[in-house]
């Protein structure tokens, strides 16, 4: 209606535009409506906007306090990260640290066994050089002993007398011994 009003006012020249504003216009109106927006507008700031702002304010607040926390969390994660990567990096070092450890202890051992082995054997060469020098003296003095007996009873055939053994005997030593000096 006003833009109605104010399309009629400025078709008609001759008559005073605002005398004829006024004349369709209720000042009263308008400045009681301005008034009455005003006082709304000052009871919404005070009872809508100011509480409202100041859910708005503290949402904000909870909202950066989230993000701080959530960026603190992240540092913290990523220095829990860290250390379990240098963890890892020293149990991997230390596993290796193990494993050369382990190999030279198997060389080690492996030539401790050896060397054993080798002494053994050395060992059971000498016992063995022992035990056949034992048997040869043993068969040495078994073959004494038949040619002892053989060379009695050669003897006594030769002589037709009999020798006491003990005379043979001592007589049949002492042949060898000499026989024995003369190799």
């Amino acid at each position: 209606m006003f833009l109605d009003t104010f399309v009629l006012l400025s078709s008609n020249p001759d008559a005073g535009f605002l005398a004829s504003l006024n004349n369709r216009l209720n000042l009263g109106d308008i400045i009681a409506t301005v008034i009455f927006f005003t006082i709304l507008m000052l009871l919404l700031k005070k009872f809508a906007w100011g509480p409202l702002m100041g859910i708005m304010n503290q949402r904000a607040e909870l909202i950066a306090n989230e993000i701080e926390a959530a960026e603190k969390s992240r540092a913290e994660s990523q220095n829990v990260l860290e250390e379990q990567r240098a963890l890892l990096k020293e149990a991997h070092t230390d596993a290796q640290s193990i494993i050369e450890n382990a190999k030279k202890q198997g060389e080690a051992t492996r030539e401790d066994l050896v060397q054993t082995a080798r002494a053994e054997v050395s060992r059971m060469k000498e016992n063995a050089a022992r035990e056949i020098a034992t048997e040869k003296e043993k068969a040495i003095a078994a073959v004494r002993e038949e040619f002892v007996s053989l060379s009695i009873m050669a003897a006594s055939k030769v002589l037709g007398k009999e020798v006491s053994e003990e005379d043979n005997r001592e007589l049949i030593e002492e042949t060898i011994v000499k026989a024995g000096e003369g190799r």
